[in-house]
């Protein structure tokens, strides 16, 4: 599989992917109690959405812009930028809310043993649902 041709599903799932741990703190601890800990992810998202509308033309609003654009076009690029990333966000926590036993079940390892390896990791997926084998050659 060629890695160098990604499509607009795939981005939208790695997006949704990166968002998890804070769609995760929302549905276990509530909106108010969510934490700065997915700083990182929240600015690969912004990277990965901006390049969605300006680099690829994945958006309404076009695609491969130069680095400088009007105010008007600004704004529309973070309306679609927005758009995305609560798109996959509402995604991530969808997900999460239907496979809610197996993040407890994951929760619950991790707090015992503070690690858990990819092969574990799947052993406890698995338990839950059927691990893709893709995932379980991994």
């Amino acid at each position: 599989e060629d890695q160098s041709l990604i499509s607009a599903a795939m981005l939208k799932a790695r997006i949704a992917g990166a968002l998890g741990g804070r769609a995760a703190e929302q549905l276990v601890f509530g909106t108010n109690q969510v934490t700065t800990g997915a700083g990182g992810d929240l600015q690969q998202v912004e990277r990965m959405a901006r390049a969605m509308v300006t680099q690829f033309g994945m958006s309404d609003v076009g695609g491969f812009m130069g680095p400088n654009y009007s105010e008007d076009l600004n704004q529309k690029i973070d309306t679609a930028i927005k758009e995305i990333s609560d798109e996959c966000y509402l995604n991530a926590l969808t997900i999460l809310n239907n496979n809610r036993a197996c993040l407890d079940r994951v929760a619950d390892e991790l707090c015992e043993n503070e690690t858990i390896s990819g092969d574990r990791l799947r052993e406890l997926v698995a338990e839950y649902t059927e691990v893709p084998q893709k995932m379980a050659a991994v």
